[in-house]
């Protein structure tokens, strides 16, 4: 029972949903991954996390750094450098979100093999 508990996820107004989205959603859970490695130039990052666009990863890394889990320091060189790295609590997500990545990876072929019987049930159910 989450009674006792301050926030709740499953409550639509809870703030915490936000940040489950965040954290969970492809761009944030990959960018919260690749920082576990450790800190990182945008450019940088957005190379690591193939596939990004700019804007997205813009996007991503200023909500999960308004969430606390990512800190930006811009340094005032010639050209400006702003490196990006996990915050405490960023890294603490970061391991649970790694976890759960090295068993999805881990666990690749079991899924495979089920989506292949998935689309072959449905392959045989399908009428014209």
């Amino acid at each position: 029972m989450t009674d006792d508990l301050a926030y709740d996820v499953f409550a639509r107004a809870c703030p915490s949903r936000g940040t489950l989205e965040h954290v969970t959603g492809r761009w944030g859970s990959l960018t919260l991954g690749a920082l576990h490695e450790g800190t990182f130039r945008f450019n940088e990052l957005r190379r690591r996390v193939d596939g990004v666009s700019e804007k997205m990863l813009s996007q991503t890394l200023h909500a999960l750094e308004r969430d606390g889990l990512v800190h930006r320091e811009a340094r005032p060189t010639n050209p400006p450098r702003v490196d990006y790295r996990l915050t405490p609590l960023g890294r603490e997500v970061a391991e649970r979100l790694i976890g759960l990545i090295e068993l999805v990876e881990g666990r690749m072929d079991q899924v495979l093999t089920a989506r292949e019987s998935y689309d072959a049930e449905r392959a045989g159910t399908v009428t014209a």
